[in-house]
C-alpha cells in the first residue's frame, strides 16, 4: 500500500485546477493517478454530442465481485465571477485562519478527496476480508448542461454489463455544520416560459389592439395564487417562483404583441414533470387567447426510502460527529436524480454555506472528518466477517 494520503493535500491539488465547467484543467488526471496507486483500474470516458462540448469523466474500481459501492461527484466547478471580490486567489487551494479556501473546497473537490483517503484506510485495514467491490464515478459535467456527464457514464456501464449496488454522492449537504443534514432525495425542477400573443396597435385606441399584458397577468396569477400542496411525508410543499417578466417594449404610445413570463417549479413526489404541465395548460386555457408554453424538466421528484444505506450512512456520521443527520430532499438538483434509476442513492457531503459564492471555503477539520465517515460508511456496508 502506498503512503497514506493527505486528505487536504489531494483537496487542494484538486483546487488548482481551474476546472471551471467543462473544462478538466487537469483534475481528474490527480485524482486518476492517486487512485492508480491504491490499486483501482481507473478509466476515461469522454462524452460528446452536437451543441454540447465533450466531457471528460472518470469510473475508477478496485474489485470485481459484488456488491459494488459507488462514490460518485464531480470535479467541475462553476465560474469565479468577478476575481476581484475575492480576498484570496479562487484557484491557489490556500489554508488560513483553519479553513481551505478556493472554488470548488465546499462544492466538491473537498469531497472527492475525502473519498479516495477513506478508500484508502478502509483497503489497508480490510483488504484480506474484502468482498465486494469500491468503485467512483466522477464527472466534469455537474455544474453544466449534465449530458455528457453521470448520465453517459451509467449508460456506458450498463452496455458493458456494470452494475452499481448503492451510491454515496458527496455533495454539500449540511447547512451549517457538519453532520445536520444528508439528502434521501431531491425535488423536481420544472422550468417553464410562457409567452402570450396578441395584436400590436396604438395606445390611444386600445379595442383596435389585443394587448397580451393583462392575460399574462391573469395567467401567472392563477399559478401562484395557491399553493401547490401541503407536502408530503418526506418532502417539503412544492414551491413556484416567477423568474422573469419582459415585454421588450421601448415605446410607451404602443400595444406590444407579445409577452412574456418565466418561472421555476420545485415540486415533491406528488407531481410529475407532465403532470404539472397538464395543470399548467390547464389553467392558462382559462384565460382565454393565445399562447406558447416551453416546459423543460431538469429533474424529477425522486426519493431513496430511508433504509439500510440510509441508516449506514447515518450512524456513520452520528459516529464522527455526535450528531444525528435529518433525511432531507431540500435543495436543487444533484446527479443522484440519474443514479436513483439504477440503485439507492443517498447524499453526504461539507457545509454548503459558501458553496458558488466569491471566498468558497470549508474547514479544514470537516474534510478530515468527512474522510472519516466515509470510512466509517464502507465499515458499515461491508461488515469485517472476521470479526
Amino acid at each position: 500500500m502506498s503512503a497514506a494520503i493527505d486528505v487536504v493535500a489531494l483537496a487542494q491539488a484538486l483546487i488548482r485546477c481551474p476546472s471551471v465547467t467543462p473544462a478538466d484543467a487537469g483534475a481528474l488526471d490527480i485524482l486518476a493517478d492517486a487512485l492508480r496507486e491504491l490499486g483501482f483500474v481507473c478509466e476515461r470516458p469522454r462524452f460528446g454530442e452536437p451543441g454540447a462540448g465533450a466531457v471528460d469523466n472518470l469510473y475508477a474500481r478496485i474489485g470485481n465481485a459484488l456488491p459494488n459501492f459507488c462514490f460518485a461527484g464531480h470535479t467541475d466547478v462553476v465560474p469565479t465571477g468577478d476575481e476581484a471580490a475575492w480576498t484570496r486567489p479562487p484557484f491557489a487551494g490556500q489554508i488560513e485562519d483553519g479553513r481551505l479556501w478556493g472554488r470548488g473546497a465546499a462544492d466538491m473537490k473537498g469531497a472527492i478527496a475525502a473519498f479516495v483517503a477513506a478508500s484508502q484506510r478502509f483497503l489497508a485495514r480490510r483488504r484480506q476480508a474484502f468482498e465486494g467491490s469500491i468503485s467512483l464515478l466522477v464527472t466534469g459535467d455537474e455544474e453544466g448542461p449534465a449530458i455528457n456527464g453521470t448520465v453517459k457514464v451509467l449508460e456506458w456501464m450498463r452496455m458493458r454489463g456494470e452494475t452499481i449496488d448503492a451510491c454515496l454522492v458527496g455533495e454539500p449537504t449540511n447547512p451549517l455544520h457538519l453532520g445536520e443534514m444528508m439528502k434521501i432525495g431531491r425535488r423536481g425542477s420544472l422550468n417553464g416560459v410562457l409567452t402570450v400573443l396578441g395584436t400590436q396597435g396604438h395606445a390611444a385606441y386600445p379595442e383596435l389592439a389585443d394587448n397580451p399584458i393583462p392575460r399574462l397577468v391573469a395567467m401567472l396569477g392563477a399559478i401562484s395564487a395557491s399553493p401547490l400542496d401541503t407536502g408530503t411525508p418526506h418532502f417539503p410543499p412544492s414551491t413556484l417562483a416567477i423568474t422573469s417578466v419582459d415585454v421588450g417594449n421601448v415605446a410607451t404610445n404602443v400595444i406590444p404583441e407579445r409577452a412574456r413570463a418565466a418561472f421555476n417549479i420545485r415540486f415533491n413526489d406528488r407531481h410529475t414533470g407532465a403532470s404539472l404541465e397538464s395543470w399548467l395548460n390547464e389553467r392558462f386555457a382559462r384565460a382565454g387567447g393565445r399562447y406558447a408554453l416551453d416546459v423543460s424538466v431538469a429533474g424529477e421528484a425522486f426519493l431513496t426510502a430511508p433504509g439500510h444505506l440510509s441508516e449506514i450512512v447515518a450512524a456513520a456520521v452520528c459516529a464522527a460527529t455526535g450528531t444525528e443527520p435529518e433525511c432531507s430532499t431540500t435543495g436543487g438538483t444533484s446527479d443522484a436524480r440519474f443514479i436513483k434509476d439504477h440503485c439507492p442513492v443517498v447524499e453526504f457531503g461539507l457545509v454548503g454555506a459558501t458553496m458558488h459564492k466569491v471566498d468558497e471555503n470549508v474547514a479544514v477539520h470537516d474534510i478530515c472528518a468527512l474522510s472519516e465517515i466515509y470510512e466509517g460508511v464502507l465499515a458499515r456496508y461491508f461488515p469485517d466477517k472476521g470479526t
